[in-house]
């Protein structure tokens, strides 16, 4: 299961969101390239979700324009467009009534797949074995698996129609630090072997750096610091990436502290 070209550029031209008289997303301008891993990073109400969501259409902007490739998101139906875009999410949204194969072969039986059920079983037993989990776990029920387990069932849903487009909205916030950590391992391992483009929000600046190629810093709806993690460690991000960078390093400084 791999792809033989990147997944498709992503591009933002002047999209602004408007509830009401509050602005979520001002005016923002971006394009990001072909298989990078991009991590939008801000406080709560900085817009990140916002601006990912506009992506697939479960919010429509304002003002501006989104675009995968060379195709504006509103040329296509939402349902249509969603079929061709892996999302995951922190709540993960697994169906507790089905068990783990049918919740990962739910995309490719809504698309109507034709491979029959030999192929979507000979497909589910792929993408868990691409997220590390045993092929039994095919027949378990959501309620028997950790919230580690249900979010790697999650991503192989997400990964189950071959997207070349990956969206992840707090995929670990509701994890514990180890599984957290191990996920986001296999996430970036899982990227770069697909050859995917991969957009994952988060208010984690150490997961941010660790993971991504690319960060971009938001507050009050607009993009403050577009940087590589190496530049942002290296202050040159401005005042609001300092401000997120200063919580991972100063606990970097206090466990050090301990050691010694």
């Amino acid at each position: 299961m791999s792809q033989d070209s990147p997944g498709p550029a992503v591009a933002f031209a002047d999209v602004t969101k408007r509830y009401g008289d509050a602005v979520a997303v001002d005016a923002v301008s971006v394009a990001i390239a072909p298989g990078s891993f991009v991590a939008l990073v801000g406080s709560s109400g900085s817009g990140k979700s916002t601006l990912l969501k506009m992506i697939n259409r479960l919010v429509e902007p304002s003002g501006g324009r989104v675009t995968i490739g060379d195709e504006d998101v509103t040329q296509a139906e939402p349902y249509l467009l969603r079929r061709r875009i892996g999302y995951v999410f922190q709540n993960i949204g697994l169906f507790p009534h089905m068990n783990v194969a049918e919740n990962i072969a739910i995309g490719l039986r809504i698309a109507g797949d034709a491979s029959g059920a030999d192929g979507a079983s000979a497909r589910v037993t792929e993408l868990l074995e691409l997220v590390d989990l045993p092929a039994a776990f095919a027949r378990r029920m959501p309620g028997e698996l950790s919230g580690g387990q249900r979010q790697r069932v999650g991503v192989a849903r997400a990964l189950a129609p071959a997207p070349g487009l990956m969206l992840m909205d707090e995929p670990f916030g509701a994890l514990d630090p180890v599984t957290r950590d191990q996920l986001g391992t296999s996430i970036r391992a899982l990227h770069d072997r697909l050859g995917l483009t991969t957009i994952m929000v988060t208010h984690d600046m150490a997961e941010a750096l660790l993971i991504a190629d690319r960060v971009l810093v938001m507050e009050r709806g607009r993009i403050v610091a577009d940087e590589t993690p190496r530049d942002l460690i290296a202050g040159k991000g401005g005042a609001a990436a300092d401000a997120l960078v200063a919580v991972p390093r100063e606990q970097s400084r206090r466990l050090r502290d301990l050691e010694s």
